[in-house]
């Protein structure tokens, strides 16, 4: 007898979680797994922050802060915005969450009622849809490929509009693809919101330091959009503090007050440890305590794509952020080895994961089967062997 709400059983669980689950199942066996599955960097919080929270605990931080972050850090992160994306916005427009997830999930639960469409462009990120799903809103897919470097164009986004379209949901640097949008790209896109005015957007920028070409863009920039679009910003990636758990919205007043009313009964606010913590961490100049890392990333990067040119039939573009690399992996589709045949990008990361002990995501949790997902927020000894791994297991690969 399935007892469990409609909502929860209609909800899938985080594909990038399970593979990370099975990783550790299989490493708690004695078997040497190399995961490149979570998208989380393996550097340590900088000191500095770490200080700031062991400062907030010894001064007894510790008691209820106001909902939204108490107003000191909303106005820290005032002049973040203003000093990293020329973006003015008031302490009543910020709400600081338990990361930004949960910024998203407010923001979508606040403005998609049952049936409004919401448009996704694919690649999307594995909770985009499980979170419209708990609206019950209506997604959307835009498909994009490889050969357009998996970002939308003005026309299908026109395209995709209809009189039920409320919100467009979004990342720049994207998870998957590491793909970032351009300040005319993005200009092209906000030309056609501007004739849908009823339109939103949600920005999910939380990659934002992690960025290969030069600074980032940020949607709200433009000022025909400026109220309509919800900036996702937070501490995970940027500053290797995704336990940590904060996560930040940007807004216009209606819709943080409104987030602020849905996380009070939800969660309230974050910890104030983290609050603290991230405070300091709006403070902090890049060169000296984020580019270092930026660069490791950059390196790795160019490392991934140097070793997976030697392997016969991965399709792979230039990521320009983030630390993902999205390769098509469809040339392998038919072929078999070991007892495993392979249909899809699904299949492969299983036969991966079994025959070279190397867990991956497969595309299908971020809208297409035809991809993985690699991440390579790890060290270079351990893509280089293993990504040697998986050529030496693709290359068993034929076809029967």
């Amino acid at each position: 007898m399935n007892y469990l709400s409609n909502r929860v059983n209609a909800v899938s669980e985080s594909q990038t979680i399970a593979m990370a689950r099975k990783s550790r199942e299989l490493k708690s066996q004695g078997i040497d797994i190399i995961s490149l599955s979570l998208g989380e960097p393996d550097f340590a919080t900088p000191q500095i922050i770490k200080e700031a929270a062991k400062n907030a605990i010894d001064n007894n931080f510790s008691y209820y802060t106001h909902v939204s972050g108490y107003v000191e850090l909303r106005e820290a992160i005032c002049n973040k915005f203003k000093r990293d994306n020329n973006l003015t916005y008031t302490p009543d427009q910020i709400v600081v969450s338990t990361g930004a997830k949960q910024s998203i999930a407010n923001a979508v639960l606040c403005l998609v009622n049952e049936g409004d469409e919401v448009i996704v462009p694919a690649p999307f990120w594995v909770s985009y849809l499980e979170i419209l799903k708990l609206a019950g809103g209506l997604p959307k897919i835009i498909e994009t490929t490889i050969d357009q470097n998996f970002k939308i164009s003005p026309t299908q986004l026109q395209a995709a509009i209809t009189p039920k379209t409320k919100l467009i949901i979004m990342s720049t640097p994207c998870n998957p693809t590491g793909s970032v949008y351009s300040k005319e790209e993005l200009k092209a896109l906000a030309d056609v919101l501007e004739k849908h005015p009823s339109v939103f957007v949600i920005s999910d920028e939380i990659y934002e330091h992690i960025n290969f070409c030069g600074g980032h863009q940020s949607f709200a920039q433009f000022e025909s959009i400026y109220d309509r679009v919800i900036t996702i910003n937070g501490v995970s990636k940027g500053f290797a503090m995704t336990g940590w758990r904060g996560g930040i919205l940007a807004a216009n007043k209606t819709i943080a007050q409104a987030c602020d009313k849905i996380q009070g009964q939800f969660t309230s606010a974050t910890s104030s440890i983290t609050q603290k913590a991230m405070h300091k961490a709006m403070e902090l100049d890049f060169e000296t305590y984020i580019k270092p890392m930026r660069d490791q990333f950059l390196k790795r990067r160019d490392l991934v794509l140097g070793l997976m040119k030697n392997i016969k039939g991965l399709k792979c573009n230039q990521p320009q952020g983030a630390f993902y690399v999205y390769p098509d992996i469809s040339y392998f589709f038919g072929k078999s080895a070991q007892g495993f045949t392979i249909k899809n990008g699904t299949d492969l990361t299983f036969y991966l994961l079994d025959k070279a002990h190397v867990a991956l995501v497969p595309g299908a949790a971020f809208g297409s089967d035809n991809y993985i997902r690699l991440s390579y927020a790890t060290s270079e000894e351990n893509l280089i062997k293993a990504i040697e791994r998986i050529k030496n297991a693709l290359d068993a690969l034929s076809f029967g």
